[in-house]
């Protein structure tokens, strides 16, 4: 389900750590559009994915929700996904930027026909060396790869066979496949431009997703009601994470599941993670649960309205009306119960919330804003912190951690248990914290109280890497400047911040940078 932070989700395979699915799961619906944005530094943990964004870094998740974000994924991965690429990629709007890979040298992908046939008119590869740098990424070596592709895919009969897909199966579902080099580029984008998490919160928050949520929540009460008896997972999350990686089923992406995958398993620097997808999704196949033309999705094969990866439906999706097919396309029982599914087995505790918004006190310690620094809820009272509507916390023994994505000069944030369940199907900060709002705003909560600091001017991903090259400069980075902010960058950021006596807050505004320039 994964979807953000591909924004380079952010299918879930392409967003940083790794996407719903993908390694969990991978690239989302959002981390199409996502792969195209970038969130406020540190809102998407690419440390928390080694190599996915790396991939959306990865999208999720964007694995899951990758080439053809949805609407509401789109956006979402892009914001949250720095290399798009995970699981759960979570697709649609990247037909938007179809122009910005087009390059001087291109070979256009292949496109017959088939089960596994390209999309009509897709824009073609650029042609050109990939921004990651890898080896496999090369336009030589993607050529090479692309060259030897039928080859790759008939080489994978004897895992597929060990698997339980029949050999009729096989070469059913494989004929007519030919590899998109367009993916190619998708998975090393590097975005310029980064998106701060209150523009992403007014894009996938708002009126008309809330209004059609509330129509899907009254039309498929039944559903909700027998899957909450049953799993204990809130209703307003699944149709939260329904809303925003698939705009509620308007934006799933359109590439063939099996292409898409496919390619990736033959192609490019992540092949042994996508080998196991597209076996996965053969088997979903032979199984009966969807017909190939239901696994359209994401460029990094996340596909239906909560943007599974296929590694991720194996494990999660479910039969929720006995009719003997676990469809999590078309069909809403299905749907609901397998991502209810999911969620409970990655650790949803029924009856609790995601987080609370909280009012930071001036001169704080953003030192403890850390997720490793996890504590009850009435420690973080003693120190100041308290509701901005002033009511009490339901709970005070629960243990939360401190989130402040803005900094000092914005809302923070004490996270529970179930913000780190919502973590685990897209690993984007800004994404789970989207899910967890939507979901209140729909249960008829309020907006956020306090103000975003919406003068603050985003950083270039230029700027981004040499904010990076300098706080390395000055002993306080250790890692490879490469533009991307993930918890590394912010633990620099804050020991800097708090060597020359600001906020250690770790949010990297224009001013910090200036500061690093000796300005």
């Amino acid at each position: 389900m994964i979807l953000l932070a591909c924004l380079q989700p952010l299918t879930k395979a392409d967003v940083g750590p790794r996407p719903h699915g993908v390694e969990k799961k991978a690239d989302t619906k959002i981390s199409s559009l996502l792969g195209y944005w970038q969130p406020q530094p540190g809102l998407l943990m690419a440390d928390f994915w080694p190599d996915r964004w790396d991939m959306m870094q990865s999208v999720a998740g964007l694995a899951k929700r990758a080439g053809s974000v949805t609407s509401g994924a789109l956006v979402a991965a892009a914001l949250l996904l720095p290399a798009c690429a995970q699981a759960q990629a979570q697709n649609g709007l990247s037909n938007l930027f179809g122009g910005i890979f087009s390059g001087s040298n291109p070979a256009p992908a292949q496109a017959p026909p088939g089960p596994g046939g390209a999309q009509t008119g897709a824009q073609p590869w650029s042609g050109e060396d990939g921004a990651s740098g890898h080896p496999l990424m090369t336009a030589a070596a993607i050529r090479e790869a692309a060259g030897n592709f039928n080859n790759c895919v008939a080489g994978m009969w004897p895992d597929a066979a060990r698997r339980g897909i029949t050999q009729e199966n096989f070469q059913s579902f494989t004929a007519g496949l030919a590899p998109d080099l367009r993916i190619m580029d998708l998975m090393d984008s590097q975005p310029e431009f980064t998106k701060s998490i209150w523009d992403y919160l007014d894009i996938l928050v708002n009126d008309n997703r809330l209004a059609k949520g509330r129509e899907v929540l009254a039309k498929y009460k039944a559903q909700f009601d027998a899957t909450e008896r049953a799993t204990g997972v809130d209703r307003y999350i699944i149709a939260s994470i329904w809303g925003i990686e698939s705009n509620y089923s308007t934006q799933m992406g359109d590439r063939s599941v099996l292409q898409s995958t496919a390619t990736l398993a033959c192609i490019g620097r992540r092949q042994a993670y996508f080998k196991d997808e597209f076996l996965s999704a053969l088997e979903i196949l032979n199984r009966g649960d969807l017909r190939p033309e239901q696994m359209r999705g994401s460029w990094a094969g996340a596909f239906g309205p909560t943007q599974f990866m296929p590694t991720a439906f194996k494990r999660f999706a479910v039969d929720g009306d006995g009719d003997g097919r676990r469809d999590v396309v078309d069909n809403p029982t299905d749907l609901i119960a397998s991502t209810a599914n999911n969620l409970k087995k990655d650790g949803w505790q029924a009856g609790q919330t995601w987080g609370f918004e909280v009012v930071v006190p001036q001169g704080f310690n953003y030192m403890q804003a850390d997720r490793a620094k996890a504590m009850p809820i009435a420690q973080w009272e003693k120190l100041g912190l308290k509701r901005p509507t002033g009511q009490p916390f339901p709970h005070p023994a629960e243990k939360a951690y401190l989130l402040a994505p803005a900094g000092a000069q914005g809302p923070g944030f004490l996270m529970l248990q179930n913000y780190r369940v919502i973590m685990k199907y897209n690993p984007a900060e800004a994404y789970a914290l989207a899910i967890g709002h939507f979901a209140d705003r729909l249960r008829g909560g309020a907006p956020f109280v306090q103000p975003w600091p919406r003068q603050e001017r985003e950083l270039s991903r230029t700027e981004r890497l040499e904010l990076q090259q300098l706080l390395a400069q000055r002993g306080f980075y250790k890692g490879t400047p490469d533009g991307q902010f993930g918890g590394q960058t912010r633990e620099a950021l804050r020991n800097f911040q708090a060597s020359i006596g600001v906020p250690a807050d770790g949010f990297a505004s224009s001013d910090v940078l200036e500061r690093l320039r000796g300005r």
